[in-house]
């Protein structure tokens, strides 16, 4: 075993920070346990001047991969974006046994791959995502919204890895990104490739949109369409959580979501980890405070200042819904 299998194979203290096809090269950075922990993306965001960065060639890490002996082993939380992923994904980091890693930038990549080209790279990821500092932890990845699209090849893996949908209600979803300005940028960012997406899943070009109302529930539609079909045929493995009903009792939600990857709790380590600080931070930025009644206040406020581009986009909805079937469906989780 060489010393670059030997490494991979001990922790996952090389982590395979970016992807690039065209030269078919891969960085490799060094994370301690503590950097992972802190991290809200594994992309460039997490690199800084001291960081410890190796490119080397695919074919040599896939090499490296397959004589490791490393298995497919991670579940993980896919979500329709702004629906409190990266909180529920430091809640179940709390414990001992679960290693949380919160969207690595090569999965975004594998997403907007066609089958073909990223099936060669999946396997050797997905065992290197795997990888905890203890024997007894699972690893735990949280995606980025729009990697959605590989769940259903994800969770047909022979492994039967396991899911938590996340998502919010239309209307929720509308005052959400309505009441950020950041939200409003980067949802105009991704609608031309959320209308590709829902056109394709949808077998239709029939599908426009005129207001920013209307691109959000756009947004919504695609990516809950996306999770609705990822779903077929291992609903079992994959448990829907409503982030607003996560709020409401987060103590009965917690444990569901723990019970559901098969990590054992009782209702004191919940407590315990409810009582921590991720449930009054905000978790893409920990230096900031919010909790729920803030999150209430700017959903109200949205409410007030978008009114009508919330009712536009709740109109377009039921408009596709009376003529796409896979729009309804997702609607009536509402």
């Amino acid at each position: 075993m060489d010393a670059l299998t030997e490494t991979l194979a001990r922790s996952p203290e090389l982590f395979p920070q970016s992807l690039d096809p065209r030269t078919g090269t891969v960085s490799l950075i060094r994370l301690s346990e503590a950097e992972y922990r802190k991290a809200s993306f594994l992309d460039d965001r997490i690199l800084t001047p001291n960081t410890l960065a190796r490119a080397i060639a695919w074919p040599q890490l896939e090499s490296a991969v397959a004589a490791s002996g490393l298995a497919e082993s991670c579940h993980f939380i896919f979500h329709i974006g702004h629906v409190g992923s990266t909180l529920l994904s430091r809640l179940l980091g709390a414990h001992p046994q679960v290693f949380s890693l919160r969207e690595p930038a090569i999965l975004r990549i594998l997403a907007q791959m066609r089958p073909k080209e990223f099936e060669p790279y999946l396997s050797a990821f997905l065992k290197l995502w795997s990888r905890t500092f203890a024997a007894d932890q699972r690893a735990l990845v949280k995606a980025t919204s729009f990697a959605s699209e590989l769940a259903g090849t994800v969770l047909a893996r022979p492994y039967r890895p396991k899911a938590i949908f996340m998502f919010v209600p239309a209307e929720i979803y509308l005052a959400t990104i309505l009441g950020g300005p950041n939200s409003r940028q980067e949802a105009r960012t991704l609608t031309p490739l959320r209308l590709a997406r829902l056109r394709r899943r949808l077998g239709t070009d029939e599908i426009s949109i005129a207001t920013e109302g209307e691109s959000i529930a756009l947004a919504w539609a695609c990516e809950m369409t996306t999770l609705a079909a990822a779903r077929s045929g291992v609903s079992d493995r994959v448990l829907w959580l409503d982030f607003d009903r996560f709020l409401a009792d987060p103590q009965t939600a917690l444990a569901s979501c723990f019970g559901h990857l098969g990590i054992a709790t009782s209702e004191d380590q919940i407590r315990e980890i409810l009582a921590g600080p991720d449930m009054r931070t905000y978790s893409k930025a920990q230096e900031y405070d919010y909790d729920a009644k803030l999150r209430a206040d700017v959903l109200n406020q949205a409410r007030t200042e978008h009114g009508a581009e919330i009712k536009r986009g709740l109109a377009w909805l039921e408009r596709a819904a009376k003529e796409f079937p896979a729009v309804g469906d997702v609607l009536k989780l509402n």
